[in-house]
């Protein structure tokens, strides 16, 4: 009888719980731990978009080998713990989206190259000191390294012909390749909150839109930036700019690129007197 009492108690308490608008579904405490995994995994084969953000991983899945992935073409992998890139990502050959956001990446294995499908790629906030070369063997359109440990791009930066957006800010740049002038695709470039000095010439050459390279050690434009028709949004604050001079900067782009006319005419007017 006392059994019998108890049983009819919980079925009680039960029935109420669900009678209650916003109560906690009870079957979901059954549930595996990796279940949620599972599914993403399930819904990955089914769909071709891998989402594992955000899943404290510090290792691809084990069992992600049980569901045939070979067709993904978009992984998300943010916002975990690897240290990385999971051999097994470079298997997804597929692969046009990557994104390893806020991980903690060390290093890019050379095996990324087997991702010939690869069009967009987020590397940033990790704990990146370089990029391998092989990185400029893909066709990349988006790269985004911003907020790694960067000193230097790599020389071969100028055979991602295809490349139209390229975020390296917030590193410890120092330079930019020479080989950056070949980018001829390049729409926007993001150097901001780098330790750049000089800017190159040649980036005057390419049909940049937007270009942030504000916060770093910059104290001249180049007078060629002039030529630079497509250019939209230019933001360079927080730079010991001498030429133009702060306050013709402070104006905006129209009054910088008259200056850079002007300089330009008159340097012209000087070399020919000579």
């Amino acid at each position: 009888g006392r059994r019998s009492l108890l049983i009819s108690a919980k079925l009680d308490v039960t029935g109420t719980l669900r009678g209650r608008p916003g109560a906690p579904h009870v079957g979901c405490a059954n549930l595996p731990p990796n279940r949620g995994l599972e599914r993403a995994l399930e819904e990955a084969a089914a769909s071709g978009v891998l989402n594992l953000s955000c899943r404290k991983l510090k290792e691809f899945p084990r069992t992600a080998a049980n569901h045939d992935l070979s067709d993904t073409v978009e992984a998300d992998l943010s916002k975990n713990r690897l240290s990385d890139v999971p051999s097994e990502v470079c298997h997804l050959v597929a692969l046009e989206t990557l994104n390893l956001y806020h991980n903690c990446i060390r290093t890019i294995p050379d095996s990324i190259i087997t991702l010939q499908s690869l069009t967009s790629l987020n590397l940033s906030r990790n704990q990146l000191g370089s990029l391998p070369s092989c990185l400029c063997g893909l066709p990349l359109r988006v790269l985004n390294a911003s907020n790694n440990k960067l000193v230097s791009l790599p020389e071969s930066i100028g055979q991602l012909h295809g490349l139209m957006e390229l975020d390296i800010s917030c590193n410890e740049i120092t330079a930019l390749p020479r080989h950056i002038g070949r980018l001829k695709a390049l729409r926007e470039l993001n150097v901001r909150r780098n330790l750049l000095c000089v800017l190159p010439e040649d980036l005057a050459d390419l049909p940049l839109v937007k270009f942030d390279f504000s916060c770093n050690k910059v104290s001249t434009i180049p007078v060629c930036y002039r030529k630079m028709r497509q250019l939209q949004s230019l933001q360079l604050e927080n730079n010991p700019l001498q030429s133009p001079p702060a306050q013709i900067c402070i104006k905006g782009k129209v009054h910088i690129f008259k200056y850079l006319s002007i300089e330009a005419c008159r340097r012209l007017g000087s070399w020919l007197q000579t």
